[in-house]
C-alpha cells in the first residue's frame, strides 16, 4: 500500500465569515449554565491534578490545547481546534501558495519518492527527477518518518537553504541537492485540447485564483481549436474542495441566473443563499460534461450539483464523497483558531449532499473496459458516510440512528472481509504512483468525448428536420 500527497493540497472546507458562527449559536439557558460550570470545575480539577502530580512538568498551554482538540473531535470529522501550525497551514493552502521546494512526492514501502518537480521551482532547478528517492534532509536520515513528517521538514521559512540527500537509479551513493525555499504557487488548473475540438479542464482544488485560471484555460483553448470548441469536459475527480466563493464563481461561468447553493443551519431562519454571478466570462451554450468520483468533495459537489440541477451539464463518473457540511473558521487569537461545522449545503433543488453525495447521470469507471464488471462490485473509495461521527443529511429519530449504525457496521465488516480475501489471494495493487496523467488516453475523458460527439450528432439531425 502507498499513500500519496500533493504538496499544498487544500483539505480545508469553505471558509465563511465568522459572523455566521455568532448567528447560529443560541444563548444557553440558566439551567445549562449551572451544568457547564460544574463540568468546567471537573476539568479544572483534572488539570490541577496533572500539573501537580504527573511525574514530569507539563506545559499548561499544551494540556489546554490537547483538551480543546479532544473536545472538537467529539463533534464531527470536520470540526477542529487549529493550533498555530495548522492555522497557518490552512491559510496558506487556501491561498494556493507557501514556502517550499516545489515537489510532488509519494511514499511506498516506507520510501519517499519524487513524483515530479514542479516547473520553475527550486526542486526543478536543482535537477531533481521523477523516481529519485529522498533519504536525507539536511544530512539527517529520514528512515521511519511518515510522508507528512517529511513534507513538514521540507517546508520552512522563505529564503532558508535546505539540502536533500537523493539516491538515483543507476548512480552511486547519495547525491546532495542544496536549494533555497521560495514561495511556491500551485496552479490549480491543467488543460488540453483533445481530438482538436474538445476542451479538457482539470481543476485540482478550489483556491484563491481557481476561477481566473479556468477562464484563462478556456480562452486559450478556444483560440487553439480550429472550427471552435464542440464540448467542454470539466474534470473534478479527486478534487477535495476548498473555497466556497470559488465554487459559486466557477458555477457562474456556465449559468445565466438562479441559485448555486444554499445552506441549512441550526436556526431555520438563518439560511444563506448564493446566487449565480451575472457579470464576467460566460459560456452558456457549449455542451458540458463534469467528471466526478468518490474523492470529489465539498466545493466539487456544489459545482456538480448546481450544474446538474440547472440541467446545464451531464455529470459522469461515480458517486461523489458526500461532504456537504459547512465550516466556518473563527480566529481565536493571533495564531490559533477553530474550524466549526455550522450548516449543510443544499443544491438549487434543495437536495442534500451530506453523507449522500452527487449521483452521476452517467456511471463511468476509471479503468479499461475489461475490468468494467469487476468495478461494479469493487468500490475502493472511502466516503463521508464511512467517517466516524459523520453528520447525517437529516436529524434522525433514535430508531433511524440505530438502523443506520447497524447498516454501516455491516458495510464496514463486508469491506474488511473483502480486503482480507484479496490479501490472502496475493492481490497486488498496480504500481501507478509514477503514472503521468494524459487526458488523451484517459478512459473517462474519452468516454465523455464520445458522449459529446453523440450529442453533437443528435443536434445536427434534429436541426435538419
Amino acid at each position: 500500500m502507498f499513500s500519496h500527497f500533493l504538496v499544498a493540497l487544500a483539505l480545508s472546507s469553505a471558509v465563511l465569515p465568522t459572523t455566521l458562527l455568532a448567528q447560529t449559536t443560541a444563548a444557553p439557558k440558566i439551567t445549562e449554565n449551572k451544568s457547564r460550570f460544574e463540568q468546567l470545575e471537573l476539568f479544572n480539577k483534572v488539570l490541577h491534578l496533572v500539573e501537580t502530580q504527573y511525574y514530569r512538568p507539563v506545559s499548561t498551554e499544551k494540556l489546554v490545547e490537547g483538551a480543546l482538540k479532544g473536545m472538537m473531535e467529539t463533534l464531527d470529522p470536520h470540526s477542529a481546534f487549529l493550533n498555530k501550525e495548522y492555522f497557518e497551514k490552512m491559510q496558506n493552502d487556501t491561498k494556493g501558495e507557501f514556502g517550499g521546494l516545489g515537489l510532488e512526492v509519494s511514499q511506498k514501502d516506507g520510501i519517499i519518492y519524487v513524483i515530479t518537480p514542479i516547473e520553475d521551482t527550486p526542486a526543478f532547478r536543482s535537477g531533481l527527477k521523477p523516481r529519485d528517492r529522498i533519504v536525507e534532509i539536511n544530512h539527517e536520515p529520514i528512515v521511519g518518518m511518515s510522508l507528512d513528517q517529511v513534507i513538514e521538514k521540507m517546508r520552512g521559512k522563505i529564503g532558508q537553504k535546505i539540502t536533500l540527500g537523493i539516491i538515483r537509479e543507476g548512480a552511486d551513493g547519495v547525491k546532495q541537492h542544496t536549494m533555497t525555499r521560495e514561495v511556491i504557487k500551485i496552479k490549480p488548473v491543467k488543460y488540453d485540447l483533445v481530438q482538436d475540438n474538445y476542451a479538457f479542464i482539470r481543476l485540482t482544488q478550489f483556491q484563491k485564483h481557481s476561477t481566473t485560471s479556468v477562464v484563462e484555460a478556456l480562452t486559450k483553448l478556444q483560440k487553439q481549436a480550429r472550427g471552435g470548441i464542440k464540448g467542454i469536459i470539466l474534470d473534478l475527480r479527486s478534487n477535495p474542495g476548498g473555497l466556497l466563493d470559488q465554487a459559486v464563481d466557477i458555477s457562474s461561468l456556465f449559468l445565466s441566473e438562479g441559485v448555486v447553493v444554499s445552506t441549512e443551519a441550526r436556526d431555520p431562519q438563518n439560511k444563506e443563499i448564493r446566487y449565480v454571478k451575472k457579470s464576467g466570462f460566460k459560456d452558456l451554450t457549449t455542451p458540458l460534461v463534469v467528471l466526478i468520483n468518490g474523492s470529489s468533495a465539498s466545493a466539487s459537489e456544489i459545482v456538480a450539483g448546481a450544474l446538474q440541477d440547472h440541467k446545464r451539464a451531464v455529470i459522469m463518473g461515480s458517486q461523489s464523497f458526500g461532504k456537504g457540511s459547512v465550516q466556518t473558521v473563527a480566529q481565536l487569537d493571533k495564531d490559533r483558531g477553530v474550524k466549526l461545522t455550522i450548516a449543510q449545503y443544499m443544491t438549487p433543488l434543495d437536495r442534500k449532499i451530506q453523507a449522500v453525495g452527487i449521483t452521476p447521470d452517467v456511471g463511468l469507471f476509471e479503468i479499461d473496459q475489461e475490468s468494467f464488471d469487476k468495478s461494479l462490485r469493487d468500490d475502493r473509495y472511502i466516503r463521508e458516510k464511512d467517517l466516524r461521527n459523520h453528520l447525517t443529511a437529516t436529524i434522525e429519530t433514535p430508531e433511524e440512528m440505530k438502523a443506520r449504525l447497524e447498516s454501516e457496521k455491516e458495510e464496514r465488516a463486508k469491506k474488511i472481509k473483502e480486503l482480507e480475501e484479496k490479501k490472502k489471494a496475493g492481490s497486488k495493487e498496480k504500481d501507478d504512483i509514477f503514472k503521468t496523467f494524459n487526458p488523451k488516453e484517459d478512459y473517462q475523458v474519452l468516454s465523455a468525448i464520445k458522449y459529446l460527439m453523440g450529442f453533437d450528432s443528435f443536434e445536427k439531425t434534429k436541426n435538419k428536420k
